[in-house]
């Protein structure tokens, strides 16, 4: 893999990890469209960890009080009813574990099917026309109530594991499940992006015990330090851009986009 190569799929990476259009269908397409090949599984875990820490560095006071919440609740056990009720960071973290079940549970049981099965070009574009439809009908969703609920992180949940399909976007249908539940779209997209780090983390750590197996490809370094700064940067500047447009109200604007690639792509690929 040229420098040039690694910088191209890193950007992909880092945009549509969190942008509502499917990070693992669009590296699907550009590998094939452009007949770039990631080669070894590290080249993955180098690119996740990129997401991951955009993730961190993007919602840091979140994740700091979370943190705090939590160490409350282990020091002070005995007042844990109070602490429910009145630490909403508290209830967050409780509701990413409980969201981040499902995902975990068929990424265990059936990443690998599910990468082979769904990863050709073709299917892809037809999940990708999926992600469109999803995220156009949520311009008719209302708001019911503006915190998240024990029965909306389930759902989310859900929604995430769905995503596991190759052209099903993670964030595209964790915030559209969100909005269809009545959650405000500032909400559901914080509660998403929240809910990506053990979902990223977890990738992270399950391809990076296949590392010992895999070595290090020989001059590759600086490709994947490049990727994953990449990668970091352009995720990191795709999260702020895509919670101004949803606080905007344009977050079905990316259904045009999905569905004008998946057109493409179904045409391109038949």
């Amino acid at each position: 893999m040229t420098t040039l190569e690694a910088i191209i799929l890193g950007l992909v990476q880092g945009l549509t990890e969190f942008l509502p259009i499917s990070s693992s269908g669009h590296l699907v397409l550009v590998e094939a469209l452009f007949h770039i090949h990631k080669g070894n599984i590290i080249f993955e875990v180098f690119l996740h960890f990129g997401t991951f820490m955009a993730v961190v560095i993007a919602f840091r006071n979140d994740i700091r009080q979370m943190i705090l919440a939590c160490y409350r609740w282990v020091i002070h056990p005995a007042s844990t009813k109070i602490q429910w009720q009145n630490d909403l960071h508290l209830r967050l973290a409780v509701f990413i574990i409980i969201g981040t079940v499902p995902a975990a549970i068929l990424g265990l049981t059936f990443e690998t099917y599910l990468e082979s099965v769904f990863s050709e070009p073709f299917t892809v574009s037809l999940m990708l026309l999926l992600t469109g439809i999803i995220l156009y009908f949520t311009r008719w969703t209302k708001i019911k109530h503006q915190r998240i609920k024990f029965i909306d992180s389930i759902f989310i949940g859900l929604a995430q594991a769905v995503a596991m399909l190759p052209g099903i976007s993670r964030s595209g249908s964790t915030i559209s499940m969100g909005m269809y539940l009545g959650l405000s779209k500032e909400e559901a997209a914080r509660f998403s992006f929240l809910l990506a780090l053990p979902a990223i983390l977890g990738a992270t750590v399950l391809k990076a015990t296949a590392l010992i197996q895999n070595p290090l490809p020989e001059g590759q370094l600086f490709n994947l330090i490049a990727a994953t700064v990449v990668a970091f940067i352009s995720g990191y500047f795709a999260i702020l851009f895509l919670l101004e447009l949803v606080r905007r109200g344009k977050f079905s604007w990316f259904a045009f986009y999905c569905l004008t690639v998946a057109i493409a792509g179904m045409v391109y690929f038949h």
